[in-house]
């Protein structure tokens, strides 16, 4: 087996490692780049910082504590295969191109199986299987004859068919910290810092480039043929989601975001159906990457404000309380389009300038971009989109005002 010989000057004389699996991120040849290890069954092999379940692990370690779950498991991928083959795609073999998920990861009992074959304990990263979505909003669309079933995308019960691609977040520090324009020692300082030092080997193993941070994964749903996401002929609808549980799951009215995720399924749905591809990715980024409790504090320091809640103040108290209005920070999140092999999106669903850059600054067009229909905006979250509007966010009636604009010049600079 492939090996390589590092030195590394730590204070802690048991953690230098002389053998380690080497990962050459970007190689086109997964036995080239190698498997990212980071199961803590056999210590010695380990290749990444972290570990598996990104997080959950705590849930796991409590139940190695409490006797409930053997330390040494190792997973029997018999049968575990994606449901979908997954192409490599030229993407995979860009070291800028995708540096916060493993493109191997959904291969590894393939690719890697000889590895695993001699005792290496490689967990995969990426799983993909199949589904059915039935979602109230749908059944609506339905009755009110915006999506009908037939029989293959939507089924005559309102089920919509789906591939499902749920996603263990594994960072390239080096890629990351290009992604953001900083020094990769700074990127591993800070990040061990403000962990509370939860990861010693960002600052002892400088040979370790590989981080499987203990945050949420990320699911992307397919509507229609999954090899069609690379063409660029194919129309493709998108909609990239974060995480808003109380909408999502619970539907509270005082924000829009479950009608533009479910929004953006119907449309999924019904470009699938006319021989197109839709396209849905969850991102767990709660409150905007600030957390749940942050954004109920937010709730209710707008809400006693004198005057109320208003569209002016709207981001200005998320920054009073979380010192930041948003931690999402994009620059991750088209990896998973390069991951797919997107090129080209012919209908965005979303408002978000952040988005919409970070997806066109990878290299992947975007024709059109859609805002959520005045009927679906529940009367609550009336202030939230005002206060997007005013800050300069992406809505269809700026879009037209643009286009009208474009228009006037045209014809005055063609006179």
């Amino acid at each position: 087996m492939d090996r390589a010989t590092h030195v590394v000057l730590t204070s802690h004389a048991n953690q230098v490692f002389k053998d380690v699996i080497p990962i050459r991120w970007g190689a086109a040849d997964p036995a080239d780049r190698g498997p990212v290890v980071a199961t803590i069954s056999d210590k010695d092999d380990r290749n990444a910082i972290g570990t598996h379940s990104g997080s959950y692990t705590v849930y796991r370690a409590l139940s190695i504590a409490s006797g409930a779950f053997p330390r040494d498991h190792r997973p029997d991928l018999e049968n575990t295969n994606p449901t979908t083959p997954i192409v490599p795609r030229p993407s995979w073999s860009d070291p800028r191109a995708i540096v916060s998920l493993d493109p191997w990861g959904a291969s590894t009992s393939t690719v890697f199986a000889e590895q695993l074959s001699s005792g290496l304990n490689i967990k995969p990263t990426i799983a993909v299987t199949q589904a059915h979505l039935e979602i109230p909003e749908v059944h609506s669309a339905i009755a009110s004859g915006r999506l009908e079933p037939d029989g293959h995308i939507v089924t005559e019960r309102g089920e919509i068919r789906v591939t499902k691609v749920a996603i263990e977040p594994v960072w390239y520090l080096p890629g990351i910290a290009d992604r953001f324009g900083i020094n990769e020692g700074d990127l591993r300082r800070i990040l061990f810092e403000e962990t509370g030092g939860m990861f010693p080997e960002l600052i002892t193993r400088p040979d370790l480039h590989v981080l499987l941070p203990p945050i949420g994964s990320s699911t992307a749903y397919v509507f229609g043929d999954l090899d069609h996401l690379a063409d660029p002929t194919v129309e493709l609808t998108c909609r990239v989601h974060d995480e808003c549980n109380g909408s999502d799951v619970f539907g509270s009215d005082i924000c829009t975001c479950r009608p533009y995720l479910t929004w953006g399924i119907e449309d999924a749905a019904r470009t699938a159906q006319r021989g197109g591809v839709g396209l849905i990715v969850y991102f767990r980024k709660e409150g905007r990457a600030l957390g749940e409790v942050t954004k109920f504090l937010v709730y209710n320091a707008r809400k006693r404000q004198e005057g109320g809640d208003s569209a002016a103040t709207y981001f200005h108290r998320t920054e009073c309380v979380a010192g930041v209005q948003d931690a999402r920070f994009q620059e991750f999140m088209p990896d998973v389009l390069q991951w797919f092999g997107v090129q080209r999106i012919h209908n965005l669903h979303s408002m978000s300038n952040m988005k919409y850059d970070a997806i066109v600054g990878s290299g992947i067009e975007i024709d059109n971009r859609l805002s959520l229909p005045d009927e679906l905006i529940p009367d609550d979250a009336q202030v939230e989109i005002e206060a997007k509007k005013a800050a300069g966010y992406f809505s269809d009636d700026a879009a037209k005002d643009d286009a009208a604009l474009r228009d006037v010049l045209g014809r005055e600079l063609g006179r």
